[in-house]
């Protein structure tokens, strides 16, 4: 399986200057090649690389491989908007933000990130060190830092392309690596259920409750603070708000890296599989007042469900989805299925069989039961295909800032 390593690089100031102006050069001439496939309407890689090559190569004083990069870069970038696109995360055809997203061409901001592949970027391992291709030339002997675990796994398992990443003030290489996958287990005894949540972050059908209330009372602390920070729109507020910034983020990802460590090994300790709901377009689905927008917005479901299908995939623990459709009103002991059977957000009374237990472990016993039963008719691990990866620094004119790239802890 394909695992995305993030280390840290520690360039002196004249290296630093050197891969600054190499991104800039890059996402310009990729900016170019963008306008000429939106006005052309050519989105295929060789198409475009005939229309283009030669003059992003020259312009910019890019090397061959650079181009080419470019190239693909922005092809990508076409091909995750098409992606997006057809599974409805833009809105209606002809909505505001329908048009705004296929109404002019894509953008990248300049310190977007830039791939590189073995030719003009070679690693060290023994040393930390890397060799990078720069517009000014090849940049040799720049530092790395990174965790033990995540160094080995470099040495051991890199393979293919690594993208160049400036991030507040730091650089970073995101680099892929092809991780070896344990045997899938199909001799399971049993499943265990997992809901996902906002008041409980996750509930086993074990009956083990991770609560998040700690992180959302945070979240809510965060969101006043910046709220104010953004009313007082001084020179000290911004820069304080651009210090804050992902800060939440960082905190919610690695909590959700612990709770998927946690049922991960514990669903393979147990001999089990994992069920989760498939929450897919669960945003678009669900209405909610205004009060609660911001909370089941900032949710970040779908990284916890990624992480432990991947941390799964490793091990050989089948992950397999349900549909989550009425598996907070199921009793998980006679079945019956009723909206009253929710008598709050914390608790389950069932009106059939009188039934009583926590609301979120009630419906991880419904979803391990599903998942059981699927397996039992031949199913096997239903992960849902991820849209293709889009490198950090790509966005309409409008909002030339987002960062994307996709990493994840090994």
């Amino acid at each position: 399986m394909k695992l995305v390593v993030q280390v840290k690089l520690l360039p002196t100031p004249v290296q630093a200057l050197a891969l600054e102006a190499t991104l800039r050069a890059c996402n310009e001439a990729a900016t170019w090649v963008s306008r000429v496939a939106f006005e052309r309407d050519v989105k295929s890689n060789f198409a475009l690389r005939k229309l283009v090559y030669g003059e992003a190569k020259a312009r910019w004083d890019l090397g061959a491989q650079a181009a080419q990069h470019v190239i693909k870069k922005t092809c990508d970038a076409y091909a995750t908007l098409k992606a997006n696109i057809k599974a409805g995360n833009l809105g209606k055809p002809g909505s505001k933000r329908y048009m705004r997203a296929v109404g002019s061409p894509i953008a990248f901001r300049p310190e977007g990130a830039q791939p590189y592949d073995d030719r003009m970027l070679s690693w060290q391992m023994a040393e930390r060190r890397v060799s990078v291709w720069t517009v000014n030339g090849r940049v040799k002997n720049i530092a790395l830092t990174g965790s033990p675990k995540q160094l080995a796994t470099l040495t051991l398992y890199r393979k293919g392309e690594s993208d160049l990443v400036y991030r507040d003030g730091l650089w970073f290489l995101l680099a892929t690596c092809e991780v070896p996958e344990m045997p899938l287990n199909t001799d399971l005894v049993d499943f265990l259920g997992v809901d996902l949540g906002i008041v409980n972050i996750a509930t086993t059908s074990d009956g083990e409750i991770m609560a998040g209330r700690d992180l959302n009372r945070i979240r809510g602390r965060e969101r006043k603070l910046r709220t104010k920070l953004q009313r007082k729109n001084t020179s000290s507020t911004k820069r304080r708000l651009k210090k804050r910034r992902r800060k939440e983020a960082r905190r919610a990802k690695d909590i959700n890296h612990k709770i998927a460590k946690h049922v991960v090994v514990e669903a393979e300790r147990t001999g089990r599989g994992i069920a989760l709901e498939d929450l897919t377009g669960i945003r678009e689905r669900v209405r909610l007042r205004k009060p609660q927008r911001a909370t089941h917005s900032s949710w970040s479901f779908a990284q916890l469900g990624s992480f432990i299908a991947y941390k799964a995939r490793r091990v050989g623990v089948p992950v397999v989805y349900v549909d989550p459709a009425y598996t907070s009103r199921t009793c998980a002991e006679c079945g019956h299925v009723d909206k009253a059977n929710r008598v709050s957000q914390a608790w389950f009374v069932c009106r059939s069989c009188g039934f009583v237990d926590h609301a979120d472990r009630n419906g991880s016993r419904n979803i391990r039961a599903r998942a059981w039963e699927l397996w039992r008719r031949g199913a096997r691990s239903t992960a849902p295909v991820p849209l293709p990866r889009q490198r950090s620094g790509a966005g309409r004119k409008r909002s030339t800032t987002s960062s994307g790239a996709r990493s994840a802890n090994p």
